[in-house]
């Protein structure tokens, strides 16, 4: 490892200075998009990249969207390679080729200096509708990803500007809320170009030597960061396993680490095989739960760029739950088993960092879709965070491999045809010397006849505890008809609604910590 000789302070004012873009083209997707779901609850991200692909600095967005975004930039590499065009942004939501699930749309803009690449800017929106069997593109009962929406392979979505029609008709055509999806691509594409205007700023300022010097070395301080943080952990065999909720059963994730002299490796190879069902988690998923975990362990002040990865290597077998292959449906398998193979691999990692690993927070991220032929809504609802070694858990908020806002009930009932009735917190947290949090109750009236969506986890298991602490409450959902009475519901199921029905969930607490006696 070759480090240019830069002092602290201008390695400081360079890190600093990247993260900026990166945070700039979040503020400008959010902030021009059309979408309840990127406008207010901020299912977006941003980040910026070296030429190889590496990334060079993100915004503090959300995990899974981050961890994997490297996966996309890498795909237009690998489809373009030396063609790249520095007037075309490129999308991909395929998840077989640098995408998570078909909602998580990536534009991925190159960056040119006199003719020469010298990065890309890239962010990625959850679009809350691209086609499938149900509103919102996550049907409970999928077993294939064409079930699931349109699917984007690597491709060149803009240039100069302007939509190319292979791209952007047949995207439109697939979904049932077409003027929506365009507002969004439009503050995606808007997202980029500023991106690459600043990012252009500073290699002109710094000259193409200088910047490129800067960016090596705050890569190459993110590796020193890290690999010092894991060599003060203890080096030992480490392993952990949690399970996913299916239809039949419980489904094993198991995680072995290898912690030594400054690496980590993480082998899930002996996870379960991939399902039947839509909670499959590509790779990319996998890898950007490591990323997560790893951080939570060591030091979240490390730079999250591509060099604090360096240490970290990775091991699945294809065709399992961590790492499905070409059928299977995904859609789940970014939202809800990525929060388990977090989980997995903080309890994993508990025994090295206790002072430092929480109890299990909920788990899931309680996936709502509501809709119809010409409406879709998405959102996740928060819940209880696990009981920390020092202090209790929070409740009714968003943990785990998510960190993005509620939808406030005023934009909800403004956009979409049901009332909110209720929202409050429920005694759902775990005992512990410190209690974990609670999660949300919340009840929903429709108003128009919709189908709805329901994909959750924790629903027969617990969050854990840590250290003696109790686990949290699982989570509940019930279907209050019109008529009277209620059903309790699964986990993961779709159905139809009629006005006048209602919708009751109960998410997930987290786990204590320490013995409560």
């Amino acid at each position: 490892m070759s480090t240019p000789t830069v002092d602290a302070v201008t390695l400081e004012v360079a890190r600093n200075r990247f993260a900026a873009v990166a945070e700039e083209m979040g503020t400008v997707l959010r902030r021009t998009a059309y979408s309840p779901n990127i406008k207010e609850r901020i299912d977006c991200s941003a980040a910026i990249f070296v030429p190889s692909g590496e990334m060079l600095a993100q915004a503090e967005h959300i995990p899974v969207h981050l961890g994997s975004m490297p996966a996309s930039v890498q795909a237009v590499l690998d489809a373009f390679g030396d063609r790249l065009d520095g007037d075309t942004q490129y999308a991909v939501n395929d998840p077989f080729a640098g995408g998570t699930h078909l909602n998580d749309l990536t534009l991925v803009r190159p960056v040119m200096l006199d003719g020469e690449l010298i990065g890309f800017v890239a962010n990625r929106a959850h679009h809350a509708d691209v086609g499938g069997d149900a509103p919102g593109s996550m049907p409970a009962d999928a077993t294939d990803i064409a079930q699931e929406g349109h699917r984007v392979a690597p491709v060149p979505a803009v240039l100069d500007g302007a939509w190319l029609d292979d791209f952007v008709d047949p995207f439109l055509a697939a979904t049932r809320t077409p003027e929506e999806r365009l507002g969004d691509l439009s503050a995606q594409l808007g997202a980029n170009e500023v991106g690459a205007a600043r990012f252009l700023e500073l290699a002109r300022a710094m000259g193409p030597r200088g910047f490129q010097a800067l960016a090596d070395a705050v890569l190459d301080y993110g590796e020193r960061r890290m690999r010092a943080a894991l060599a003060a952990l203890p080096a030992g065999t480490y392993t952990f396993t949690d399970h996913m909720e299916g239809r039949d059963g419980l489904i094993p994730i198991v995680a072995t680490l290898e912690l030594d002299g400054g690496e980590l490796h993480a082998d899930l190879s002996g996870s379960a095989p991939q399902v039947a069902a839509n909670f499959n988690a590509v790779q990319a998923v996998t890898r950007s739960c490591l990323y997560y975990a790893v951080r939570v362990a060591t030091d979240p002040s490390i730079p999250a760029n591509g060099g604090c990865y360096r240490p970290l290597t990775l091991t699945t077998t294809p065709g399992t739950i961590v790492d499905a292959t070409p059928p299977a449906a995904v859609a789940a398998g970014n939202v809800e088993t990525s929060q388990r193979i977090a989980d997995v691999l903080l309890g994993a990692l508990a025994p090295a960092a206790p002072e430092r690993i929480p109890a299990a927070s909920q788990g899931t991220m309680n996936n709502i879709l509501i809709g119809s032929e010409r409406t879709a809504y998405y959102e996740t609802v928060a819940g209880g965070q696990g009981a920390r070694p020092d202090r209790p858990g929070q409740s009714g908020l968003q943990t785990g491999m998510t960190n993005t806002k509620n939808t406030p009930i005023e934009s909800l009932e403004a956009h979409y045809p049901f009332t909110v009735r209720r929202t409050t917190l429920w005694d759902s947290g775990g005992d512990g010397r410190f209690r974990g949090g609670d999660g949300i109750e919340r009840e929903l009236e429709f108003r128009e006849p919709a189908t709805v969506s329901l994909i959750g986890e924790r629903r027969v298991t617990q969050p854990w505890g840590l250290a003696g602490g109790r686990p949290g409450a699982s989570g509940e959902d019930w279907l209050l008809p019109r008529g009277g009475g209620r059903e309790r519901l699964p986990g993961k199921v779709t159905f139809d609604v009629e006005p006048g029905d209602r919708l009751l969930v109960r998410t997930p607490g987290g786990g204590g910590w320490g013995d409560p006696d």
